[in-house]
């Protein structure tokens, strides 16, 4: 029997796509999936709704001696009523690994028992929805796959990427200033292994169609064990082709097509998340057309222009940016965030800001008391990658001004990222205000390590229990505008976003419209100065009877007939009308005794019928 005739026709066009031909195991892999798939299993009418916020944190972020780590984790955000406010837990990679704090996996199907166990991630997975990481560029060269390659089994001949070291790699494109390939020693002689990030991450060999099928079988078993939303790790380096950048190429979005569909025949409602820190162009090229690749993409240019904004004093790039985003298609949206447990990139700004205003970016980080990580190209000179540093730290040193001050600014940086279109995600460090971790950086000799400190219970709640600290002050701040978040339809990732010209440096605005017609508009003062805006730009009650508005977040009335006055590092989100916010105080909050439905219940039981 030809190849082409054990699988459907879709799915043998998208194979083409990869490979130019039908590899049969591969072919006969995937029927042999597809067909498993129950007949009758369709996605949610909505793939996403203004509940949800995702929490970015580590499986073993929080230690106690009476608990596992993913234990304690649940416990904490219970106790803080956090199941009320986030919708969605993204565990880093939790899978047994032997550096990069999770990226280089030794077992893709394993939790690292110093974490927990499946378990402990069901039990997680009870109170939120779960996102997952494919760490699928590259593995461990502790892997079994990699053990049995490098010894010469037959069985996994070809599973790695292997180059000639005379060969001509200089177009490669370069995330860090390392050796791209690591030799080993094999009974066949030394091998030169393709290693992108580091010497113990071997990048996996996707031109074998078997090692396409392992990760696909590996994909779907993330489903089948609980995730919503799984993170496709370093998409853009997935193919390698000597002579060429080896990032995006057509193989690698095909790939991604390719296990888009997969996914919707076998798991429908998942979703496809890329990750590629990359200039915003190259980033958003993986919605494909809008309903073939990633249902969301990073928006990795964010972060860096935010801070651009808070230390420029001019919001007109990040204004420019914000009129020139849209999405492909109803389902498709970006991933908001400002801070993960990498640093903030500063390959997104190419095209956008000039380099002498990264360099005052890269030199403000490095006063903050953050570290800068360097990426090497062909003739030798290097540039910045990423700034590392807590996005706490970035916006304002600590040394310099008051914490009331320090996290007045921090939080206005996070309004404007959960009021923007899209799907928000909150860094655990973020969300509980963790200073820079300069111990950590010394003790790893890593510079990410400054944005990846991991708490012993006690010591994280005995910070967060200190009157007018700044943690605490942040950690309540936070949850004071998540809890106000949820409750707007405007905030629906598909409702319409306006972005409006108040000419004036510092001054930033844009209007959230949802289908129902409800809308919030968002006035941002990112200065160290106060600021009035004339009503006329605002047009809040421009087509309504009633002039009178509401700011959600400083609990008062605005008058639309008079300026709006903006303190230094003030964020409003203004509706029409007074809807005033009964639902969160400080005691209730802290006590965690918010009393909301879990809005993901219908959908959770849909995904248990699934499988």
């Amino acid at each position: 029997m030809n190849a082409t005739d054990t699988v459907d026709p879709v799915t043998t066009d998208l194979i083409r796509d990869i490979y130019g031909a039908v590899p049969p195991e591969l072919a006969e892999g995937l029927d042999r999936l597809l067909s498993a798939a129950p007949q009758s299993a369709s996605s949610p009418a909505d793939l996403w709704d203004e509940t949800d916020v995702v929490l970015i944190t580590y499986a073993d972020q929080i230690r106690s001696p009476t608990a596992s780590p993913l234990q304690t984790l649940r416990q904490f955000l219970s106790r803080h009523g956090l199941h009320n406010q986030l919708a969605c837990v993204h565990l880093l990679p939790f899978c047994p690994f032997t550096s990069d704090d999770g990226f280089s996996v030794v077992d893709y199907l394993a939790v690292d028992p110093h974490s927990g166990d499946w378990d402990d991630i069901r039990g997680l997975g009870e109170d939120f929805d779960l996102m997952f990481d494919l760490v699928l560029n590259h593995s461990s060269k502790q892997h079994q796959w990699f053990q049995r390659f490098i010894a010469g089994d037959p069985e996994f001949e070809d599973f790695y990427v292997t180059a000639d070291p005379a060969a001509d790699l200089s177009a490669v494109i370069r995330p860090r200033s390392l050796p791209l390939l690591t030799s080993f020693d094999s009974p066949g002689g030394t091998r030169h292994v393709w290693t992108t990030f580091s010497d113990d991450q071997v990048d996996l060999n996707y031109a074998n169609p078997r090692v396409m099928l392992a990760m696909i079988e590996t994909l779907i078993q993330y489903a089948r064990d609980g995730a919503r939303i799984i993170r496709l790790d370093a998409i853009a380096f997935l193919w390698k082709q000597i002579g060429t950048s080896c990032v995006h190429l057509p193989q690698t979005h095909a790939a991604v097509r390719l296990m888009r569909h997969v996914m919707d025949r076998v798991a429908p409602g998942t979703l496809i998340l890329t990750e590629t820190n990359v200039p915003h162009r190259e980033n958003i090229s993986y919605f494909g057309h809008g309903d073939d690749e990633a249902h969301m993409v990073y928006q990795f240019s964010l972060p860096p222009l935010l801070l651009d904004a808070v230390h420029s004093g001019d919001t007109s790039i990040i204004q420019s940016w914000l009129q020139s985003l849209e999405t492909p298609s109803p389902q498709t949206t970006f991933f908001n965030f400002t801070a993960s447990h990498d640093g903030v990139g500063v390959r997104p700004l190419e095209g956008l800001v000039p380099d002498q205003r990264l360099g005052q970016l890269v030199d403000t980080v490095r006063r903050h008391g953050g570290r800068v990580n360097m990426r090497a190209h062909a003739d030798g000179s290097e540039s910045p990658y990423e700034l590392n540093i807590t996005y706490l730290d970035a916006v304002a040193d600590r040394n310099e001004v008051s914490a009331p001050e320090h996290s007045r600014r921090f939080l206005a940086t996070q309004a404007i990222m959960l009021a923007m279109q899209g799907v928000p995600a909150v860094y655990f460090h973020s969300l509980v205000g963790t200073p820079n971790d300069q111990p950590g950086v010394v003790a790893s000799g890593q510079n990410r390590r400054i944005n990846r400190h991991k708490y012993e219970a006690r010591e994280l709640e005995s910070a967060l229990a200190q009157s007018d600290s700044l943690q605490r002050r942040v950690f309540k701040g936070y949850g004071r505008l998540l809890e106000i978040r949820r409750g707007q339809s405007a905030f629906h990732p598909a409702a319409t976003q306006d972005v409006i010209d108040l000419g004036g440096d510092g001054l930033l605005c844009l209007r959230r419209t949802a289908a129902d017609g409800s809308a919030i508009t968002v006035v941002a003062n990112l200065t160290d100065q106060p600021r009035r805006v004339p009503p006329e730009p605002l047009g809040l009650a421009s087509d309504l009877e009633s002039a009178d508005g509401f700011d959600l977040l400083a609990q008062e009335s605005i008058n639309n007939d008079q300026p709006l006055s903006l303190r230094p590092f003030q964020v409003r989100w203004i509706t029409l009308g007074d809807r005033r916010s009964s639902a969160w105080s400080e005691s209730s909050t802290e006590a965690g005794s918010l009393n909301a439905s879990d809005p993901h219940s219908d959908w959770q039981a849909r995904r248990r019928a699934i499988f």
